[in-house]
């Protein structure tokens, strides 16, 4: 997502301006929080499923 779209509910200006604190931290937080790599709530479970799915697996060969 990029800053320069949003309007801010506080001062009615652009965020990518930063005419408020308001503004400024939603920037700051828009352009500092995307610098690494995050796992989406469904990345995550669907990570988990297929863990699961591959120990189930690997237990019902064992046997």
């Amino acid at each position: 997502m990029c800053c320069d779209d949003l309007v801010c509910a506080r001062c009615a200006g652009p965020v990518a301006e930063g005419r408020c604190p308001s503004c400024r931290s939603a920037r700051a937080a828009l352009h500092h929080g995307s610098s690494g790599f995050q796992l989406s709530p469904q990345l995550l479970s669907l990570l988990l499923l297929l863990l699961t799915a591959l120990a189930l697996l690997a237990a019902h060969q064992v046997r």
